[in-house]
C-alpha cells in the first residue's frame, strides 16, 4: 500500500512590520506637518512683493530657520517616554522604603 504524504507549507510569509513604526507616533508626524506648513509659509513670504519687502527680507528667514533648525529636528528626536508602573507595594516588599 502507498503512504499518503502530506505536503508541508513552505512558504509561510512574515509579516514585515515597519522599523519606523516603534520611533514614528502620531505626535511626531504632527510635528513633522507643522514644520512643512511653517517652512512653506516662509516660501510664500520670500515670494511677496519686490525683493526687499519687509516679509521677504524678515519674516521669511524667521519662518525658515524655526523650520529647518527646531521644528523638523524636534519631529525626529521627540520622543515620548512611557510611564513606568507603579511599584510601590513592590519596593515596600523589597525593605525599601
Amino acid at each position: 500500500m502507498a503512504k499518503t504524504v502530506s505536503k508541508k507549507n513552505i512558504r509561510k510569509t512574515k509579516k514585515i512590520v515597519s522599523p519606523f513604526s516603534a520611533y514614528w507616533k502620531k505626535n511626531n508626524f504632527l510635528l513633522l506637518l507643522l514644520g512643512l506648513i511653517i517652512i512653506i509659509a516662509g516660501y510664500v513670504f520670500m515670494s511677496m512683493g519686490p525683493w526687499n519687502s519687509f516679509p521677504s527680507l524678515f519674516i521669511s528667514p524667521v519662518l525658515l530657520i524655526i523650520g529647518y533648525l527646531l521644528v523638523l529636528p524636534a519631529s525626529v528626536l521627540y520622543f515620548k517616554k512611557e510611564q513606568p508602573i507603579n511599584q510601590e507595594g513592590h519596593d515596600i516588599a523589597s525593605g525599601k522604603s
